[in-house]
């Protein structure tokens, strides 16, 4: 029988489980660009978005901030190292050499940001509750943000009435990691948690039915190895 003690941790388990696979999902994306050995149309902004969220996550998740969050800490961790490698991939691969500066001054900027939050939030605050309020209220707006990333695409979708540039599998997993994440929270009482991963599940569904609702107008094409679902919606709408 699982206790009421371990049952938190179990669901953020699996919730680590489900986030690694929401990380992984860009995969097809970076292995079409290897192939290609250009980046094409693609653009980085996603992927640097990301970045800063995985960083005010772990920030939240330390010992100093919120505590008995190292669940938290781990996947965001492990999120920011796969972020970090997809963009150096892009930079490889950047062949007119557009986005190599704006992901420098992105990275740049957003360590300089994180640093000053986590200085101010030592020296003005002397709480934990305190501390998790000024932390959890940034890491709820840019955790909505990259869950409503792949929504970027949907005047595309409509304007063409095609799911070609819709990522599926991003969306489905963004899905599914927001309702696991929502229900950690609502054991652990985590507002914070709860607020972000309850809107993602909203946006995440929201996305799963446009997608159905525009799959069988999509024209049937000879993919010439063109991710289509799995990329991040990181393609310039038009």
């Amino acid at each position: 029988m699982i206790s009421n003690e371990s049952s938190p941790y179990i669901v953020g388990i699996i919730g680590n489980v489900i986030s690694f696979g929401l990380f992984l999902s860009p995969v097809p994306t970076f292995w079409h660009i290897i192939k290609r050995k250009s980046v094409e149309e693609f653009q980085p902004y996603a992927y640097i978005a990301t970045c800063l969220n995985c960083m005010f996550w772990i920030l939240y998740g330390l010992p100093f901030v919120h505590p008995d969050s190292i669940l938290v800490i781990t996947i965001n961790s492990v999120g920011l190292a796969m972020e970090l490698i997809y963009l150096a991939i892009f930079c490889l691969y950047d062949r007119q050499n557009k986005a190599r500066k704006k992901i420098a001054i992105g990275l740049i900027g957003e360590f300089v940001l994180v640093a000053a939050v986590a200085t101010i939030n030592m020296l003005a605050f002397h709480t934990h509750t305190s501390r998790s309020f000024l932390v959890g209220i940034i890491c709820v707006a840019f955790n909505i943000i990259m869950y409503a990333s792949p929504l970027t695409i949907v005047r595309k979708v409509i304007k063409t009435k095609s799911v070609e540039y819709m990522p599926f599998y991003l969306s489905l997993a963004g899905f599914v990691n927001g309702c696991i994440w929502s229900a950690y929270a609502l054991i652990k009482l985590d507002y914070f948690i709860l607020i972000s991963n309850g809107l993602g599940t909203i946006l995440g569904l929201a996305q799963l039915i446009i997608y159905a609702f525009y799959y069988r107008s999509t024209p049937t094409k000879v993919q010439d190895d063109k991710p289509t679902e799995a990329q991040l919606s990181t393609e310039v709408a038009a």
